[in-house]
């Protein structure tokens, strides 16, 4: 039976499985919510203090960035639609199921994989695109705007659903590695929200070294036209997140495969 299982069949039962669990259609409402939500909180409340900024701000003004800003939040739900989609199965004891049916573990992996990586591209890439589009729209009349028909402001918008894709990828990583909810999202917020804290307490020569290696810092760098001059540019953002990323998965599908369910 096990001989006739395919990654089609196998990704075909984990989409039933992911589609089926509360906790994700309440992840990806969660991650609209505050995309959007903030867009429009943040976008208005720049709006309303314009007259009253800075000329040297007003130079400086990303409004690709600031639209986007929700994104900044967003990307804990989508951590934790990433981590929750293997732990889950962990807690309950279901993951023994699922290698019973489909021995090899490593086709199990890359069908969660590809389910959990094309559901939240689609879902990110509309919610970015929505929170821009309401962003340029509350600006209009007063305060710069940006168009999609530039190319460095449609790259930053896409690269803005990658973001956020990759993080739900490394929650699920981190989950495979650490196999508990708690630890998993434990570790995930460290890195995104406690490392740039201890950082700032680091002397300044140390914070311009370390910030740019920071996630979050490599997700500003993705969704920014034109990236600050101490920080990464948006390739090697990119890159660099990438790595991060397949450093842990690959770590978690290695250890899936040498340790017990």
């Amino acid at each position: 039976m096990s001989d006739r299982v395919t990654l089609a069949s196998t990704t075909r039962a984990e989409w039933i499985k992911f589609r089926s669990v509360r906790s994700t259609l309440t992840g990806y409402l969660v991650t609209v919510v505050l995309t959007i939500g903030l867009a429009a909180l943040i976008t208005s409340a720049i709006r309303t203090h314009w007259t009253s900024t800075t000329e040297l701000r007003r130079i400086t003004f990303d409004p690709v960035s600031s639209s986007l800003g929700g994104t900044l939040f967003a990307q804990f739900a989508v951590g934790v639609i990433g981590i929750l989609f293997i732990t889950s199965e962990y807690a309950s004891g279901s993951i023994r199921t699922t290698f019973a049916a489909t021995p090899r573990r490593g086709t199990v992996m890359v069908a969660k994989l590809l389910v959990l990586s094309a559901t939240t591209l689609v879902m990110a890439e509309v919610v970015v695109l929505a929170a821009f589009l309401l962003g340029q729209r509350i600006y209009q009349g007063v305060v710069p705007t940006a168009s999609l028909g530039d190319g460095a402001v449609l790259r930053a918008v896409l690269l803005g659903g990658v973001y956020l894709t990759l993080l739900a990828i490394l929650g699920f990583g981190l989950g495979l590695i650490l196999r508990s909810q708690s630890a998993a999202i434990s570790v995930f917020t460290s890195l995104l929200l406690v490392l740039p804290i201890i950082v700032i307490i680091l002397p300044t020569s140390w914070q311009n070294t370390i910030t740019k290696w920071e996630p979050s810092a490599l997700g500003r760098a993705m969704m920014s036209p034109t990236p600050a001059l101490d920080t990464f540019g948006w390739a090697t953002g990119t890159l660099v997140l990438c790595l991060y990323v397949a450093a842990v998965v690959v770590t978690g599908i290695v250890l899936v495969n040498r340790r017990d369910a």
